[in-house]
């Protein structure tokens, strides 16, 4: 085998497995948590799904209202009617500051992470100042993606599987789409960012212009500042791409060179 057909082969499975453990593994487990704690099904999680929820929430912002022994306990979290979000990797955080936040009590401002499935963060709060300007809560935004993201994830996942085990051209060009992925998240991000912006409603109680929020960096609304920039998540996505391009590269070399 032509050693360039190996190492297509070896960047494609790291990719799959940075991908299933960021992302499709953790999203499979948790499916469906957040409706059973919503509709108070609470017998009905599966210990899995508390398992991973715990594991994965290891480090991660915690409300400030939230108990600290309720900390990285899911059914904890659910004891003390605490915010929680869905359990794979953050990929993007955006935070806000302002006068009536005071340091003391958020640190880091209002923060919120934006995941391929769904929230986390002081999602409850964010939304209260969203209504403030007259801006849609966040769940308005991206619900096909969050809908279809799983089974999105399962079909790159079992395209990559596919292009480790076969040497087929048109498996080579399913691999653009892993390596796509951290262009197609930010350009998904942009837009619904520019939706929110442009799309505000006479009922806030703070009138401001249509605008675009800021995308990466620090940012302006009225008297709010923002902060918006990549998180963990992005960085795994980044590296699937990485690895995709790589396979793509090293197995068009192996084909052009071996005839196919």
């Amino acid at each position: 085998m032509h050693s360039s057909f190996i190492k297509a082969k070896i960047f494609a499975s790291l990719a799959l497995i940075i991908m299933t453990l960021a992302f499709t593994f953790p999203m499979i487990t948790f499916h469906g948590t957040l409706n059973k704690i919503h509709d108070e099904k609470i017998d009905e999680i599966s210990p899995m799904a508390v398992t991973v929820w715990n594991l994965y929430n290891q480090g991660r912002y915690k409300s400030t209202t939230t108990p600290e022994e309720a900390h990285n306990d899911l059914m904890q979290m659910i004891e003390t009617s605490s915010e929680i979000g869905v359990a794979s990797l953050p990929i993007w955080s955006c935070s806000l500051e302002a006068p009536n936040y005071p340091k003391e009590a958020f640190p880091d401002g209002i923060p919120v992470f934006f995941h391929f499935d769904g929230f986390s963060g002081e999602v409850h709060e964010m939304n209260t100042i969203n209504h403030y300007v007259g801006m849609d809560p966040m769940w308005r935004g991206g619900q096909l993606e969050r809908e279809i993201g799983i089974y999105a994830l399962l079909a790159l996942s079992l395209f990559m599987v596919f292009f480790i085990l076969y040497d087929k051209k048109i498996l080579t060009k399913a691999m653009i789409i892993p390596a796509s992925l951290p262009i197609l998240f930010i350009a998904d991000y942009s837009y619904w960012l520019y939706w929110f912006g442009h799309n505000l409603h006479d009922w806030g109680a703070f009138k401001i212009k249509p605008f675009m929020p800021t995308v990466f960096g620090d940012g302006k609304i009225a008297q709010f500042t923002t902060h918006s920039y990549p998180t963990i998540g992005f960085y795994a996505i980044l590296a699937i791409g990485i690895l995709s391009l790589l396979a793509i590269l090293a197995k068009n070399k192996a084909m052009k060179e071996s005839g196919q």
